[in-house]
């Protein structure tokens, strides 16, 4: 069994020279916001949900994004209320948000 039974990687990265990138679309802020309400609801640590920070995935076009393992679904999402929705549908019920999905 792993440490964790669900891993969330944002993608954080800031690209040089102005291309497009999921940390000039509020990345870290979402990250950081999602770390916050994993916590408040007690579905951190071991056997549960880890959010961490990723370097570029190379999905910026499609960003911000993020990937939810061991299933290895791909989302996109603009604000608190997107990342809310794949926490309560994914992360806790298991159920994949669709209009989120890339």
């Amino acid at each position: 069994m792993s440490y964790f039974n669900r891993h969330v990687f944002f993608c954080t990265n800031k690209r040089e020279g102005g291309g497009v990138c999921c940390a000039d679309r509020g990345a870290r802020e979402l990250r950081d916001y999602a770390k916050d309400r994993i916590k408040a609801l007690r579905l951190d640590g071991k056997g549960k949900i880890r959010v961490n920070s990723a370097g570029c995935m190379d999905r910026c076009e499609l960003g911000p994004v993020l990937v939810v393992y061991p299933e290895g679904v791909w989302y996109t999402y603009v604000d608190q209320a997107d990342v809310d929705e794949i926490i309560d549908e994914h992360l806790r019920h298991g159920r994949v948000v669709e209009r989120l999905q890339i």
